[in-house]
């Protein structure tokens, strides 16, 4: 029997989302509902999965890079761009976090709804489940985002992190000035048990 993908709606916008996919839930609605871009800039969307902040960005941007480890993420966002009619300007790259970003790339806005949940050594091997992962902590894959993402970022650009408090949240905002970065919490979502935190990361002013 063929799969046929699920749909996703969001405000105006529908999504297309295929089984291998993360399908949106509370982290990405919660970002969504933060999501503020304004007209021209250059946003970096990592870890896309099905697009929906791509796609929700491409409507000011003037260009939205989507990134995603999962290549079925990657043909899938390009669907969906092409269904709520941003083909134009999303450019999808299949990469693990920054791998697919050249090193003189710099963008205004980037987003990452990123893997945070503590798991055990055999998880995180299907696509599936690379996309909520964080390693035995939950914090694997975020403290490699935190290390990197600075070098990508404009001096007067932002970025949107998502994570659960399941994985320390304060150890992620005590990262941050490691790399000149200085980070406030803008937002959360309660579930039954944890909450889903959103960050927003701006570079100090010397």
């Amino acid at each position: 029997m063929n799969y046929q993908p699920k749909k996703v709606f969001f405000g105006k916008y529908v999504f297309a989302v295929s089984e291998e996919v993360y399908e949106p839930a509370e982290d990405s609605f919660l970002l969504a509902d933060n999501l503020l871009v304004n007209e021209g800039e250059k946003v970096l969307d990592i870890g896309t999965g099905c697009g929906i902040l791509a796609v929700l960005a491409a409507e000011k941007a003037s260009k939205v890079v989507a990134v995603d480890i999962n290549p079925h993420a990657v043909v899938c966002v390009k669907k969906n761009a092409e269904l709520n009619g941003v083909t134009a300007k999303v450019e999808t790259r299949l990469g693990d976090l920054f791998d697919a970003i050249k090193a003189d790339e710099k963008f205004d806005l980037i987003l990452f709804n990123a893997p945070y949940l503590p798991s055990e050594q055999d998880e995180g091997k299907s696509w599936i489940e690379k996309a909520w992962v964080g390693g035995k902590t939950g914090r694997a894959v975020i403290n490699r985002f935190v290390s990197k993402t600075s070098k990508y970022l404009t001096e007067n650009g932002r970025i949107l992190l998502t994570q659960s408090s399941l994985s320390n949240v304060e150890k992620t905002l005590e990262r941050f000035p490691r790399y000149k970065l200085r980070a406030k919490i803008i937002g959360e979502k309660k579930l039954a048990f944890e909450k889903i935190i959103l960050i927003e990361i701006r570079k100090k002013q010397s």
